[in-house]
């Protein structure tokens, strides 16, 4: 018998849809980026580092205090006679004043941030990430307010909004660099240079990121109201039983510390590649990074994030009845389906990377810079997606203790790597490096954190993980040589090939790629009688059937 739950398919598909077309539209806004400030350019390191700061804690909060705190709590308040509108305004309001408040020192420690998350930059490129940040970092609060009133609408059963949300943020920061390059000119190579930049161009550019991702949060409340909800501020916090939502919070703060540090050592080592650009300008640095991370989290955002939100606030619901047996089911049911997916996106990202990083670059020295950091990124994908799955069990299990302990192990593995491949490491392959000691600190956490989960719920045989993993692999070996091969016979990935010639080259190289790599997964699959597979087509055609209904 399937083990999908249909009202858990039907939701994680309408979370999926948003997110695709989300990250299409985020797609869409990295090209358009490229286009007007580059890649491997001062220009474009300057902004995603000071973008990347409240983009660094937004990950952490979803990933960590929020998801970790407030849908457990609020499943239980809902339990009470007011339906839990106490709890929720109370809440939210705590929620609202701290980041208010963490957002007011970020922006004013802006300068030092900077200088923290960077090594070796000139004053001119010092002083333009540093005007970036001062507009960017406003950011951490709407994404703040996006955070609480998405989980409040989740605890609900609320999905879509949630997901739906980043798209008006992607319209906003598209129209914003549509202006911006129509105003000043695209300036892919770099031409620019950093003294150019005035008010008015950093204001556009950074200006409008931050409106999207205002627009994102703000539109919540209009989802609110759909479902019974109004926003009351409700500062009387105390004898309300904020007191376990505090302690739980309080070792998911202290795993947001150990990751920020992770963070900061990584994007400052990354940031030294930069310094190296005087003798080959194809050098990745911070950019670069934050561009393979970006495809690394597509199928990551649209598979696993979806299903694990699905999920967990079914698994704190069991856990909350005591149902040891359906909370397993729901956890190993969520991995396998994560695992389908992730299998073969790594195969596809591995062996199209050169392609897709053609895309977002010119020059055949910068698609390579790119394209070898993406390939060392996907290594991590299905450990990556297993610990997020995970970490869901443990939030729901309301322990944040075991998250914090495997996660800071698997920051000191990153921080050591990171540091060491500074030293060692030539700059032209600094941040590949650092990407490879990503993918292996994550395999490691995973390790850990599975060996953590099943002392604490016990054995997980018998749920078909394992056995369905290897299923995944084996599968992926033919659908990876069938890529391979299609490649070959397009003319291969070097310089002067059809898949890395212009962008549409590219884009159809894609395409004609992972098409058959896609079919053979799913033919051997089907061979090997996946049950997977069938549950998947079976909640597509469930979901479909009942939309013509």
């Amino acid at each position: 018998m399937s083990e999908l739950n249909p009202s858990v398919t039907r939701s994680s598909l309408i979370m999926a849809s948003g997110t695709i077309i989300s990250r299409i539209l985020g797609f869409a806004r990295a090209v358009l980026l490229a286009a007007a400030i580059g890649v491997t350019t001062d220009a474009a390191d300057a902004f995603g580092v000071a973008n990347q700061l409240p983009n660094n804690v937004y990950a952490i909060i979803v990933g960590g205090v929020l998801n970790a705190v407030l849908v457990p709590q609020l499943v239980k308040a809902r339990g009470g006679l007011d339906g839990g509108k106490g709890y929720v305004d109370r809440f939210v309001t705590l929620a609202i004043t701290v980041f208010f408040s963490v957002t007011l020192l970020f922006t004013i420690a802006a300068p030092l941030l900077i200088r923290l998350y960077t090594s070796g930059w000139s004053d001119d490129q010092l002083a333009l990430a540093t005007a970036f940040a001062y507009w960017c970092l406003p950011q951490l609060f709407f994404y703040g307010l996006y955070s609480v009133f998405g989980e409040v609408l989740n605890s609900r059963k609320a999905f879509g909004p949630f997901m739906w949300a980043p798209v008006l943020n992607n319209v906003v920061s598209l129209a914003g660099l549509v202006a911006f390059i129509a105003i000043f000119a695209a300036d892919p190579t770099g031409v620019r240079s950093v003294s150019e930049w005035g008010a008015d161009r950093i204001a556009l550019l950074a200006g409008t990121a931050t409106l999207g991702v205002a627009a994102q949060a703000l539109i919540l409340l209009v989802s609110w109201r759909t479902i019974g909800l109004k926003l009351n501020l409700n500062f009387h916090w105390r004898g309300f039983g904020l007191g376990p939502a505090l302690r739980a919070a309080s070792w998911s703060l202290g795993m947001v510390l150990v990751t920020q540090i992770g963070g900061l050592v990584q994007t400052a080592v990354a940031s030294t590649a930069a310094a190296q650009r005087d003798s080959s300008p194809a050098i990745a640095s911070v950019a670069a990074a934050a561009i393979a991370w970006l495809i690394f989290m597509l199928p990551h955002s649209v598979v696993t994030v979806s299903i694990a939100t699905a999920y967990f606030t079914r698994m704190a619901e069991h856990n909350q009845a005591g149902r040891e047996k359906e909370f397993k089911v729901d956890l190993t049911t969520g991995l396998r389906v994560i695992a389908l997916v992730s299998v073969i996106s790594t195969a596809v990202l591995i062996v199209l990377s050169y392609p897709v990083a053609r895309v977002f670059v010119g020059e055949y020295p910068s698609t390579a810079a790119l394209g070898n950091v993406i390939a060392a990124f996907m290594i991590g994908l299905l450990p990556f997606s297993f610990v997020y799955m995970m970490q869901r069990a443990f939030f729901a299990l309301e322990d944040t203790r075991t998250p914090f302990i495997f996660t800071s192990i698997q920051i000191a593995i990153h921080i050591t790597g990171s540091i060491t491949a500074g030293f060692l490491a030539p700059k032209e392959i600094l941040v590949v490096t650092i990407a490879l000691v990503t993918a292996f600190s994550i395999s490691v956490q995973g390790i850990i954190a599975y060996a953590m989960l099943k002392k604490r719920i016990g054995t997980l045989s018998g749920f078909g993980v394992s056995r369905s993993l290897a299923k995944f692999v084996l599968s992926a070996v033919p659908a990876t040589a069938a890529g391979i091969g299609t490649l070959w016979l397009i003319g291969g990935i070097g310089a002067d090939s059809f898949a890395v010639d212009t962008v549409l080259s590219a884009v159809l190289s894609c395409i004609l790629v992972a098409t058959p790599m896609a079919l053979v997964y799913l033919i051997t699959l089907a061979l090997l009688k996946s049950p997977e597979l069938g549950e998947i087509f079976a909640g597509l055609k469930g979901r479909f059937g009942q939309a013509k209904k």
